[in-house]
């Protein structure tokens, strides 16, 4: 038997018993070796180390006759994987070793051959920041909810401030530019004040488009001008690195949980109103990272904000579009009103878009300002101003049948579920007016239900 060194070490501390006369037999029984093993180590023959063993080259491997093949193929794709370099050996030059052997070649030589450090998988580095200094924004998707004008498409906007988690919600039907540049408006004076960096992901309203790795990724014009308003730097987080914003990233979660779970909604004001009403027992909390309440590390974190300036930066978004014969255009289902004697039918103009209203241009080198309304809150409804129309043939009815590129629909009322006679006479004029209906007693459908 031959021993490693450590043990050879162990066994050297019975030496002593040897020297006093004790026999190979008794200190075998005392060490758990063989007396022949013992003998060979503490006899007055033995040397002072342990005679090492026979060193051994590697002996070849099956993988050696194909590993210019094997790296060739790593150098022009690092990520190839065994299995696939496995089957190409078998079926194309004869390979009869197993799939383990070409497995360790490649976990051996792989970072070699293309000179790769290996991506951390499940890890990231965590991060602080100084007050004032961090926010992150994010969207989040909170599905229907039934209002008085029907089904609604409802969203969460999120902004919290990185150094003490205090967060900021409201809730919107679109999560367009307009949309999404008037939530940092309120979210900044929720706050007090603007953080020095926002990070964010890469949407389409703050990237103008996607690039390849490495590359300078373009801006938003409207992205760049809000920014350079209110004095903050925009850092977009790593593309599927959820953990580079893992504050608004958990907060999304917070509010759904504590704010929207099990309960029903039948407007935005009325959720918008829900998460008021729970902040300040969020706020009150002892956060488990920092260990502070987060409205007393909140104060530090507003305190460093910077002051907001005097006029708010507001965004628009710009489309074309073209007039109808009724002096209407279209736009997201719903329809607005020109003056006649401004354009001509087909005319092109151009439509500035804010989440409050909608403003109709001229095109050209000097362009006008036909007219101004406040932006549908509902698709198919109608914004129209009867001084559009006047001196049109038929202009004394309330409201003429839309053509064109208008969808139509009766325009909401004041008040949910009821019509003024104008709109009843506008509606009574649409082709969905027309269709008509056949009426049949309620035993008719006793009868098709098996209920008769």
């Amino acid at each position: 038997m031959i021993l490693s060194q450590e043990q050879w070490m162990e066994l050297r501390a019975f030496k002593a018993l040897a020297d006093a006369g004790a026999t190979w037999a008794e200190i075998a029984r005392e060490t758990g070796y063989d007396w022949r093993t013992v003998k060979r180590y503490l006899s007055a023959e033995a040397g002072s180390s342990p005679p090492a063993p026979a060193k051994r080259g590697p002996g070849p491997r099956k993988t050696d006759p194909y590993a210019h093949l094997i790296d060739a193929w790593l150098r022009r794709q690092p990520k190839l994987k065994a299995s696939v370099i496995w089957e190409r050996l078998v079926n194309e030059h004869g390979f009869d070793g197993h799939y383990q052997r070409v497995k360790v070649y490649v976990r051996e030589n792989r970072a070699r051959l293309t000179a790769i450090d290996p991506e951390p998988t499940g890890f990231h580095r965590r991060f602080e920041v100084l007050a004032g200094a961090q926010a992150q924004v994010d969207w989040g998707d909170e599905g229907e909810i039934l209002t008085a004008a029907g089904p609604l498409h409802a969203y969460s906007f999120h902004m919290t401030l990185s150094y003490s988690r205090d967060p900021f919600c409201c809730f919107t039907a679109s999560q367009d530019l307009g949309s999404f540049w008037d939530c940092h408006r309120r979210a900044f004076a929720h706050f007090g004040g603007v953080p020095a960096t926002i990070v964010y992901d890469r949407t389409k309203t703050v990237v103008r488009r996607h690039v390849g790795r490495g590359q300078a990724t373009p801006l938003h014009p409207e992205a760049v001008a809000f920014a350079s308003h209110y004095g903050f730097a925009i850092r977009l987080a790593p593309a599927r690195r959820p953990q580079a914003k893992g504050r608004v990233e958990r907060q999304v979660e917070i509010v759904r949980t504590h704010v929207l779970n099990g309960r029903e909604f039948d407007s935005l004001a009325a959720m918008d109103a829900a998460f008021l009403a729970w902040l300040p027992v969020r706020r009150a909390q002892v956060h488990r990272t920092h260990g502070e309440v987060i409205a007393v590390r909140a104060e530090r974190d507003r305190a460093a904000l910077s002051p907001l300036p005097e006029q708010p930066y507001v965004v628009c978004e710009r489309h074309t579009r073209r007039v109808a014969k009724d002096c209407l255009i279209s736009f997201q289902a719903s329809c607005y009103s020109v003056p006649w004697r401004q354009v001509r039918p087909g005319v092109r103009v151009e439509l500035r878009v804010t989440p409050a209203e909608v403003a109709i241009w001229s095109l050209g080198r000097q362009p006008q300002l036909l007219a101004t309304h406040p932006r549908a809150a509902y698709r198919g409804t109608w914004q129209v101003d009867q001084t559009h129309w006047d001196g049109l043939p038929g202009s004394d009815a309330p409201l003429p049948a839309c053509t064109g590129d208008c969808e139509l629909a009766p325009a909401p009322a004041s008040e949910p579920g009821q019509l003024t006679l104008g709109e009843l006479a506008g509606w009574a004029q649409t082709p969905a007016a027309r269709v008509p209906v056949a009426r049949r007693t309620l035993a008719t459908y006793d009868r098709v239900g098996g209920l008769g």
